[in-house]
C-alpha cells in the first residue's frame, strides 16, 4: 500500500489555518530569494500593497489601521526573517484581505518555506549550546495577531497569521504603539533587531540581577571571568557574524530610516549595539553651527543625548563620567574609529586593566554631526569584523541623524510660514455666532487649505474658506498672494463678484509671469525652450468668499463659490439647501465673470462652509457626501449652536472611514443668533 502522505499541524488561537482565499480581490503574492534582503521586500510589497488596496478601495480595504499596518509589518519581518534564517531556502510570502465589515474584517499573512523539517524560532526551545539569532520568533507574531499556526506539509512549511482589523490585546511583549509611546516601540523593535545575549554574557538577565544586589564586586569578578574566557566570546562574535550580521544591519537600517527625531535615532543606536556588539556606548549630539568644537557640554559644544549600558544600574553613574571627559575635535573626513578613554570612574579597573573603547565620527553630507563610543571590558578588546561591522551602522546612524534634523528645519520653517499664513484671530460678529474646525493632514508642511474672517469697514464683515491645488512651498506661495489680496479689495469696496473677478485675473497674471521668468533662464542657460503645456503650472484656486452685513432681525449674506463645495444654508425648522451657485476655479480662464448670491439669515438659521477635505473623505470606495451625505449630516443638527454643529460635523467625518482623513480639513459654521 503507498504511502499516505500526512500533515500535521500546531497552531497557537486555532485550531486550523483560516481558508485560503485565492478569489479574494485584495491579494498580493511573491516568492523571494532565502537572502537577507528578503525581509525588507516582503516589507515594501506588504506597504504598496496596503496602498493600493485602499487606493482602489476594494473590500475590505476601508478597515486598514495605521496600528494594523505597524503590526503586519513587525509579523512579516519576522515570519520571513525566520525563514530565511531557519529554513535558508527560497520564501514564498501572500498576504491577503478577508472579511467586509469592522468585526471580520482581517489581514492574513503566509510565509511559506521548502524546508519543513525545521520548526519556526520560537515554537520550541532552542538548544542550550546554540547562539540565539535575533528575532522574538513566534511570541512576537502570538502577541501582535489573533490566531497564528504552522502548517506542514511534503516539501513546504506554511507559517500563517491573521491580524484582525479590530486589533487584538497585545501581551506584555508588546508596548503601545500611540505617539507618546513612539520611543518605547522603537526600542523594542531594536532589541528585536539585537540578539538577547547567552546567559553567561555580560548584560544577561541574571547577571543584571547580581549586578543590582552588588554591582562593584560583581564587576571585578565579571571581569576575570571574561578575561579568561575570551576565546568563548569571540567564538560567540565569530558564530554570530557569520549568520545574522548581514540581516542585521539590513534590518537595522531600515528601523534608522523611519525616524525622524535625533533623540530616538540616538536611542535605538544604543539599544542595537548593547548588549551583542558592546557593554555599553554613548551618542553625543553636536550642534551643526558650532562647527564641530567640543567644549565638554558647554552652551554650544557637544550633547550627550544617550547612554546605554548592559547593565541599567550602570547606565546613570556611566553618564556623569562621560559628561566629564566628551570626545576631542577629530577630522570630520577621517574614516575608521580612534581610541577613547575607558571611563574608570564609572567602571571601575578590572585586574589586568581596563577594557577597550573607540569612538566614531557621525558625518553625513561632509558636516559632522556628533560622536558615537562604544566600550567592551576585557583586554581583548574588539575584533576587527565588530569595529567595522560598527562602522557601517555609524554610517548609518549620521544618515539618520542628517536625515531627522533636516526634517526638524523643514518642519520649524513650515510651522512658521503656517502661523503667516493664517489670521491670528478670528473677528467677532455682531449678532452672529461662529465656529471653526481646521485640521492640517501634514503637521509638518503648509496646508492647502486655509481660512479668514476679518472687518471690511462700513459695517460690513468678510469670510473666505479657500483650497489650492498642491501641498508645500507651492500651495503657501498661493495662500500668501491670495489672502491679503481678498483683504485689500474687501477694505477697498468691492463687492463679492468683484473680487472673485480681480483675484482670479491675478492668479493668471502671476502664473504668466512666472511662466516668463522660466523662460528667459532656460534660454540664458542655453537649453531649449519648454513646449507649451510643460512649463510652470496655472496656480488653481477654490474659494467661498462672502461678506456679511447685521441688521435688526438677522444678517444679510452675499456669497459666491469658484469652484468650491456649495456652502450649505440650515434653515430653523431643520430645511437644507444649497446657498451659492457653482462656477469655475480661480486661476483658469482668462476674463471669467463671477457672479453671486444675497439672502438673509435669521435668527437660527445656519451657513455651513467646508472645503473637499470634508465633501470628498473617504471610506473604500464611498465618499462622505455621496447622495448628499453632508446635507444629511446638517440637517441632524437643527436646533445646535455653532460650536456643536462644527463639533458634530467633524466627528462625523472622522468616523466615516477607519484610517484617519487623508486630505487637509477645514469647516466654518456661521449662525444668527
Amino acid at each position: 500500500m503507498g504511502a499516505i502522505p500526512t500533515q500535521r499541524e500546531t497552531a497557537s488561537r486555532a485550531s486550523q489555518a483560516p481558508a485560503h482565499a485565492d478569489e479574494a480581490p485584495a491579494r498580493a503574492h511573491a516568492t523571494l530569494p532565502g537572502s537577507p534582503l528578503a525581509p525588507g521586500s516582503a516589507r515594501a510589497l506588504l506597504r504598496t500593497a496596503l496602498a493600493e488596496w485602499t487606493a482602489l478601495g476594494l473590500p475590505g480595504a476601508e478597515h486598514l489601521t495605521d496600528r494594523l499596518a505597524d503590526d503586519a509589518l513587525l509579523v512579516v519581518t519576522e515570519l520571513v526573517t525566520n525563514a530565511v534564517v531557519h529554513a535558508g531556502t527560497a520564501v514564498e510570502f501572500e498576504c491577503r484581505l478577508e472579511g467586509d465589515d469592522q468585526d471580520t474584517a482581517a489581514l492574513v499573512v503566509e510565509v511559506c518555506d521548502h524546508h519543513p523539517s525545521r520548526a519556526p524560532r520560537g515554537s520550541e526551545p532552542d538548544p542550550a549550546h546554540d547562539t540565539p539569532e535575533y528575532g522574538r520568533g513566534l511570541r512576537l507574531v502570538g502577541a501582535l495577531c489573533e490566531a497564528w499556526g504552522i502548517t506542514y506539509r511534503t516539501g513546504r512549511k506554511t507559517v500563517w497569521a491573521r491580524l484582525p482589523a479590530a486589533g487584538c490585546q497585545a501581551d506584555e511583549q508588546i508596548e503601545a504603539y500611540a505617539g507618546e509611546h513612539a520611543l518605547a516601540h522603537g526600542l523594542r523593535v531594536a532589541e528585536i533587531l539585537a540578539p538577547e545575549p547567552l546567559p553567561g554574557e555580560h548584560g544577561a538577565p541574571e547577571e543584571a540581577a547580581r549586578d543590582s544586589r552588588d554591582e562593584h564586586d560583581w564587576y571585578d569578578r565579571d571581569w576575570r571571568e571574561r578575561h579568561g574566557s575570551q576565546g568563548g566570546r569571540a567564538g560567540q562574535d565569530g558564530a554570530w557574524l557569520g549568520r545574522g550580521a548581514l540581516s542585521f544591519l539590513a534590518e537595522a537600517s531600515d528601523l534608522l530610516a523611519g525616524q525622524l527625531d535625533e533623540d530616538l535615532v540616538a536611542a535605538l543606536a544604543g539599544q542595537l549595539i548593547v548588549p551583542r556588539l558592546a557593554d555599553w556606548c554613548a551618542v553625543w549630539l553636536e550642534d551643526e553651527a558650532t562647527g564641530g568644537g567640543w567644549n565638554g557640554g558647554a552652551a554650544g559644544g557637544p550633547r550627550l543625548a544617550r547612554v546605554w549600558h548592559a547593565s541599567e544600574n550602570r547606565i546613570e553613574e556611566l553618564r556623569r563620567a562621560l559628561e566629564k571627559d566628551p570626545p576631542p575635535a577629530s577630522d570630520p573626513l577621517r574614516s575608521g574609529p580612534v581610541g577613547y578613554p575607558w571611563p574608570g570612574e564609572a567602571l571601575g579597573h578590572a585586574p589586568g586593566g581596563p577594557g577597550s573603547a573607540l569612538a566614531y565620527r557621525l558625518v553625513a553630507g561632509g558636516r559632522p554631526l556628533g560622536t558615537l563610543v562604544i566600550g567592551r571590558s576585557g583586554a581583548a578588546g574588539f575584533p576587527d569584523e565588530i569595529t567595522g561591522l560598527v562602522e557601517d551602522l555609524s554610517r548609518r546612524v549620521a544618515l539618520a541623524i542628517g536625515a531627522a534634523r533636516q526634517y526638524a528645519r523643514q518642519a520649524t520653517i513650515s510651522a512658521v510660514l503656517q502661523r503667516g499664513l493664517l489670521p491670528g484671530a478670528v473677528a467677532e460678529i455682531p449678532g452672529v455666532r461662529s465656529a471653526l474646525v481646521y485640521e492640517p493632514y501634514d503637521k509638518g508642511g503648509p496646508s492647502g487649505d486655509f481660512y479668514d474672517l476679518f472687518p471690511a469697514g462700513d459695517g460690513r464683515w468678510c469670510f473666505a474658506v479657500g483650497d489650492v491645488q498642491g501641498k508645500g512651498p507651492e500651495a503657501a506661495v498661493v495662500i500668501g498672494l491670495a489672502r491679503p489680496w481678498l483683504r485689500l479689495l474687501a477694505r477697498e469696496g468691492y463687492g463679492v463678484a468683484d473680487v472673485l473677478d480681480r483675484l482670479n485675473q491675478l492668479l493668471l497674471d502671476d502664473a504668466t509671469e512666472a511662466a516668463d521668468a522660466a523662460a528667459r533662464a532656460l534660454v540664458a542657460a542655453g537649453a531649449r525652450p519648454t513646449p507649451p503645456g510643460d512649463g510652470p503650472q496655472t496656480r488653481f484656486l477654490s474659494l467661498l468668499y462672502g461678506e456679511l452685513v447685521p441688521f435688526d432681525g438677522g444678517v444679510r449674506c452675499t456669497v459666491a463659490s469658484a469652484g468650491h463645495p456649495l456652502p450649505l444654508l440650515l434653515g430653523a425648522g431643520g430645511e437644507v439647501h444649497a446657498a451659492a451657485q457653482p462656477q469655475t476655479l480661480l486661476g483658469v480662464v482668462e476674463d471669467a465673470t463671477y457672479t453671486s448670491d444675497t439672502f438673509e439669515l435669521r435668527s437660527g438659521d445656519t451657513l455651513l462652509c467646508v472645503t473637499d477635505g470634508v465633501t470628498e473623505r473617504r471610506s473604500g470606495s464611498r465618499q462622505f457626501d455621496d447622495e448628499d451625505g453632508l446635507a444629511a449630516a446638517l440637517a441632524g443638527c437643527a436646533g445646535m449652536n455653532a460650536e456643536l454643529i462644527a463639533e458634530r460635523i467633524k466627528r462625523l467625518v472622522h468616523e466615516f472611514g477607519a484610517r484617519p482623513p487623508a486630505d487637509d480639513l477645514a469647516l466654518l459654521v456661521l449662525q444668527a443668533e
